[in-house]
């Protein structure tokens, strides 16, 4: 079973900590077995967390056998973590285990080296000490979460549960990631290059937001919809719908349409024998060819590979 160490630092952030514990804990594969074996890990045998401390059942040798690492922030993301813990980190790392951040945690993996060179996130209160202190570190302070293969890093708070999200849909596909979201009442749509936040208030002085826009979005992914429909069902124009959804959601109308039919297809692509073909129709694309580019910018493989991955066919 795939085994996620949660690594937990003095002054942790109880948030940060709980979070992969959560999704990771629980999450199920089809046939109702566990999707991951959830570990936490410390230096020391308690740890901190400014409100309360925690004793923390397993050592860093842990992390040496860990298929993924987890690492959330702690309260002074700038703090120096032990010499030991970022010596655990690089075995690890050697060992290819996958090391992912939650927030301030992008500090310690840079401590580490091993942003070296790639591109990160963290929150964006901290994106600036982070790119002052590791300057081979290229900081993106707009994303949700980066993901580079090897190590991943994410912003703060909700940010980390797209991050353990998006992992789980790498490792069991979309349908189990799903369910994973359902379980964290949080939407699947959220994509790592998506604003970590609004720089905007909503516009309308009535409060009322785009979320019946956006499920009646969901309900016809099917249709050819322009962007000319969506104003035309929302009552607005073009040029208002494609304001209010970059204050509301951080991206376009068509992008954010684009990943709920990339999504939709994944899950078709796991569940049904469908032909690719019938698949991009069925989730509203007029051309296969689109589809497919599509599907590749999104999910970075084709969905003949996607499915390969998910059902050995």
């Amino acid at each position: 079973m795939h085994t996620v160490a949660v690594l937990a630092l003095d002054s942790v952030v109880p948030f940060d900590l709980a979070t992969p514990m959560e999704v990771f804990g629980r999450t199920r594969l089809p046939d109702g077995r566990p999707g991951y074996r959830v570990v936490v890990c410390a230096a020391t045998p308690t740890v901190t967390t400014g409100a309360f401390s925690i004793a923390v059942p397993y050592g860093l040798d842990v992390l040496a056998d860990a298929d993924t690492v987890v690492v959330p922030g702690v309260s002074d993301p700038a703090a120096a973590a032990p010499a030991a813990v970022l010596d655990a980190l690089r075995t690890a790392a050697a060992n290819g285990a996958r090391i992912a951040s939650i927030c301030g945690g992008a500090f310690t993996l840079a401590a580490a080296g091993l942003l070296d060179g790639h591109r990160a996130t963290t929150h964006w209160v901290a994106t600036g000490r982070l790119a002052a202190r590791h300057p081979r570190v290229r900081v993106d302070p707009d994303v949700l979460y980066v993901d580079n293969g090897q190590f991943l890093t994410s912003a703060g708070a909700a940010a980390g549960l797209d991050l353990c999200l998006h992992l789980v849909r790498r490792d069991h596909g979309a349908a189990v990631a799903a369910d994973a979201a359902r379980l964290s009442v949080m939407p699947l749509e959220r994509a790592g290059g998506q604003a970590q936040f609004i720089t905007h208030e909503p516009p309308t002085p009535d409060g009322a937001t785009l979320e019946p826009l956006l499920a009646w979005m969901r309900d016809n992914t099917a249709r050819e919809l322009t962007l000319a429909d969506i104003a035309r069902h929302a009552g607005l124009s073009t040029r208002t719908l494609n304001r209010r959804f970059r204050d509301q959601t951080g991206t376009t109308p068509l992008r954010w349409l684009h990943r709920v039919r990339v999504h939709q297809a994944q899950h078709l692509l796991e569940t049904t024998t469908h032909p690719v073909d019938r698949v991009a129709s069925q989730v509203g694309f007029g051309s296969t060819t689109a589809f497919r580019d599509r599907f590749k910018q999104i999910t970075g493989t084709s969905p003949q590979a996607y499915r390969r991955s998910y059902r050995g066919v």
